[in-house]
């Protein structure tokens, strides 16, 4: 199974990772200390446009987040 998906590298201590969303790993039947094999490349920084749109939708899902999970179970 392959996964894709954009994710910002954190900050672990003195070393750096990324995370994999948690229905991703669901989906993909993985659980933590599965071994996973990964090939990864940089991805293209989003313009200003598009990181006003990404922040402004974040927003609306916070606002909005019981009534999408409520829906989500449908």
């Amino acid at each position: 199974m392959t996964i894709t998906t954009t994710q910002k590298i954190i900050k672990i201590g003195d070393s750096a990772g990324v995370t994999i969303p948690a229905k991703e790993l669901k989906r993909a039947g993985i659980k933590p200390g599965d071994l996973v094999e990964f090939s990864f490349s940089l991805a293209s920084k989003p313009d200003d446009h598009t990181t006003e749109i990404v922040a402004l939708t974040q927003k609306l899902i916070a606002r909005h987040q019981k009534a999408l999970d409520n829906l989500s179970q449908r």
